[in-house]
């Protein structure tokens, strides 16, 4: 069964399979090289039944090493293949049948949002510390050049996203919908003298922002509260949710743009940056949803917009940032490898693979699979933005935004 579906996969580059008994086989030609080595027989059968699944679980559990190459070696070989292929049989079967079951699996009301949120956030502050940039930026940065360092791309990231929001005067309310750390909403706050609120589900993320917030002394114009999107009221000029929508989930997605219309002021503006997809609407990956993203889903355009459509939004601008993930996902990896003596001792080896195979994975899925990010401008009324796009690149070229020289503190590794 596995023979099969690697000889339909594999056409491009070369995988080196070795069994339990010594025994290898070798699946497609040329570059890259990668071999794998399976340690019970058991493990053939269970990845040859649930690909999706299984992959990851065998190399968390060591029961699949990877001998020749590393964990994203291997990924990048199989998706490059993938994104060529149609695969058939139980895996075609597999991936419809949770399709069809992704509502049930994305239904996310109040109380498992927080608890799905603190699966991922809610890990220790010094693991974040150990492989993000100093602002903790935990979401694609943007490379104007190619070649900056990740606390540069970073700070791009929220100049570009800065422009779009249009602050063209001091004391706009500004609402940050999934606030993380609070980097960016502080950096609003310091430096264009709005009001910020941000808002997140996670007991970490939250202390941290206060404490970041008080340290800053910007308590009176940058505050941050535990509270879920669908309880607030209020009006806001400005709204940006940055990394956040990939754990609203479908079922969710009129209610969340509802929601928005009702709290953005009749001028107001709203900057959406999320993860996407350039194909259909599908699934989640099983073991993303089961060990990284509970609840998650990554959403086509064209599902947003149909929920944007109804909900009475107007769609002002959009940008698709397409290999900037690949790179920021590169260099997260890069940090995690480095400091991975030191994760260990945070958690455990079993930890380390899985993200190993969670950042590896997700970088391949930009490069080589159809990840991209949606950047999505959004307003109540048709004149509320400028008629041309230059207000945007000219705002970040010269605003006074996040910029190096005041880089904000480290902030602590809880």
């Amino acid at each position: 069964m596995l023979d099969h579906l690697l000889r339909s996969v594999v056409k491009e580059g070369r995988l080196t399979v070795v069994y339990p008994g010594g025994g290898s086989e070798t699946f497609g030609a040329g570059d890259p090289e990668v071999a794998v080595r399976f340690h019970d027989r058991r493990a053939i059968l269970e990845l040859a039944l649930h690909p999706d699944l299984e992959l990851g679980e065998l190399y968390m559990q060591g029961r699949l090493t990877v001998e020749q190459g590393d964990i994203a070696d291997l990924l990048a070989l199989l998706m490059r293949n993938l994104s060529r292929s149609q695969p058939g049989g139980v895996f075609r079967f597999l991936r419809g049948l949770r399709s069809h079951l992704r509502f049930l699996h994305q239904r996310n009301p109040s109380g498992r949002s927080k608890k799905n949120v603190a699966h991922h956030y809610d890990l220790s502050g010094a693991l974040y510390a150990l492989f993000l940039d100093r602002d903790r930026q935990y979401s694609c940065a943007y490379f104007q050049r190619g070649d900056e360092t990740l606390e540069e791309a970073q700070i791009a990231k929220k100049r570009h996203i800065a422009a779009k929001l249009l602050l063209d005067r001091p004391g706009l309310r500004v609402l940050d919908i999934g606030c993380g750390w609070g980097g960016l909403a502080l950096d609003l706050a310091r430096d264009t003298g709005a009001q910020v609120l941000g808002i997140t589900l996670s007991e970490e993320q939250i202390a941290v922002a206060r404490e970041r917030s008080q340290a800053a002394r910007l308590a009176d114009r940058c505050r941050f509260e535990l509270v879920d999107y669908r309880a607030l009221s209020g009006t806001y000029d400005r709204i940006v949710s940055v990394g956040m929508f990939e754990h609203v989930g479908v079922p969710q997605y009129q209610t969340y743009f509802d929601k928005a219309r009702s709290l953005l002021a009749d001028d107001g503006v709203m900057l959406l940056h999320t993860i996407g997809r350039t194909d259909p609407g599908g699934s989640t990956n099983p073991w993303i949803a089961k060990y990284i993203f509970p609840g998650g889903y990554v959403p086509a355009l064209s599902e947003v917009m149909a929920a944007v459509e109804k909900s009475g939004l107007v769609v002002t601008d959009v940008e698709i940032l397409r290999l900037h993930y690949a790179k920021t996902l590169s260099e997260w990896r890069k940090r995690f490898n480095h400091h991975r003596e030191e994760i260990a001792r945070l958690y455990d080896e079993r930890f380390c693979r899985m993200w190993e195979f969670y950042l590896a994975g997700a970088e391949m899925a930009f490069r080589h699979d159809s990840q991209v990010v949606f950047q999505i401008q959004l307003a109540k009324r048709q004149d509320a933005v400028p008629l041309t796009r230059d207000y945007m690149l000219e705002a970040e070229r010269t605003m006074d935004f996040a910029g190096i020289d005041h880089m904000p503190r480290p902030i602590r590794a809880a």
